[in-house]
């Protein structure tokens, strides 16, 4: 197999994990880094590659400068490179900006939910794939930014990335860990299916329920169905307990942890059973196939792809956002969008995805302005 090429485009907190985990894995790929602050990325491109070799790995990096604001510089780029996998952790705004606010402050304002934010991440998303069509090639696209709708909505216009990282695949580890602990074998052999969109995966860690949302799941052993053997509420109960963790900007490197798998089951076509969202531009999250051909949903018998879908959807609406529809647009549910007007004064229910960025624009300034008055 040929020496595969590996893109990434975005190196803040959570792509610079996950050149880290690259940079220190076994095997023979080249890694192209990109990002617009061109001095950041060329020092974290060359940190990771110096502390690689003190653990005796060589990663072959190259930094590139990119500019996802110029569609035509941005497809020159990807094209001279050809990636086998593009991998972006590109966004205006980190999931983990408002958890910076005052506690008593943030858990008011994440009351809106996931839903209200996604122009944040629409937005650079869109250009990035728009770019990546004026290339005129088929690349994969591994996107790390809201993938649980921002799939689903650029579906719509045939530009949806490949896959998605994170979300359903965070409490995947502490669920597996908590039905060994109940059934007393070992963590390895515990096998899941779980389906989900982003607000239960956010939820569960949080506070030791789904919150009221749908969602299946599937537990085996050894290739044994366990799941009424177990009892999922114990274990969902004690995640924020005796598998608590570091959540924030600290905890980013779980989620780091599930798209540097992602990228490895696709880069060296692996076809690995992993969990991620947005497979194919599908809403919410699913267990998956990864391979070089992209992400194919695995399900076990007793559940359709199109109940998969709807509990995904009902997830999505309880996550702020209560529909997309087939021109993209987004519908902010009215007590969702009650709180963003109440605590930043940003009000915008609907979210054509051709007025995104100016509404991203505009979220970001009134978020900026509310956070202000918080700082010492």
């Amino acid at each position: 197999m040929p020496r595969p090429t590996i893109m990434m485009i975005g190196l803040g907190d959570l792509g610079g994990n996950v050149l880290e985990m690259l940079a220190r894995t076994s095997g023979y790929r080249r890694i192209i880094t990109a990002d617009i602050d061109e001095d950041r990325a060329y020092r974290k491109t060359n940190i990771a590659k110096f502390g690689a070799s003190q653990m005796g790995f060589y990663p072959d990096l190259e930094f590139t400068k990119i500019d996802l604001n110029n569609f035509e510089q941005t497809a020159e780029t990807i094209a001279k490179y050809r990636p086998d996998v593009i991998y972006s952790a590109a966004t205006l705004q980190s999931w983990w900006v408002i958890t910076t606010l005052p506690k008593g402050v943030f858990d008011d304002l994440d009351k809106a939910r996931f839903g209200p934010w996604l122009p944040m991440h629409l937005s650079v998303v869109y250009k990035l794939m728009q770019a990546v069509k004026m290339t005129g090639m088929n690349f994969k696209v591994i996107n790390s930014a809201f993938p649980d709708a921002c799939g689903p909505i650029l579906k719509t216009r045939g530009l949806h990335p490949t896959v998605g990282i994170g979300n359903v695949a965070n409490p995947v580890p502490a669920i597996r860990n908590g039905i060994a602990d109940q059934l007393g074998v070992r963590l390895e052999d515990v096998k899941i299916y779980l389906v989900c969109q982003h607000y239960v995966s956010h939820y569960i860690p949080r506070f030791g329920t789904a919150g009221g949302a749908p969602y299946y799941l599937k537990a085996f052993v050894g290739g044994r169905d366990v799941t009424k053997d177990v009892d999922i509420d114990l274990v969902f109960a004690e995640m924020p307990k005796r598998y608590r963790r570091t959540g924030g900007m600290g905890g980013q490197i779980l989620t780091a942890s599930s798209a540097a798998a992602n990228i490895l089951a696709m880069a060296d076509d692996r076809g690995e059973i992993l969990h991620a969202p947005a497979p194919n531009g599908l809403p919410g999250g699913y267990p998956v196939r990864i391979d070089a051909k992209g992400a194919t949903v695995q399900l076990p018998n007793d559940i359709t792809l199109e109940e998969a879908i709807r509990i995904n959807e009902e997830g999505q609406a309880i996550d702020g956002i209560e529909r997309i529809d087939e021109k993209g647009t987004a519908y902010i549910a009215e007590w969702s969008n009650d709180i963003m007007k109440r605590m930043l004064g940003f009000d915008c229910r609907v979210m054509p995805l051709d007025d995104i960025h100016e509404i991203a624009d505009e979220l970001g300034a009134k978020f900026k302005a509310f956070a202000a008055q918080f700082k010492k």
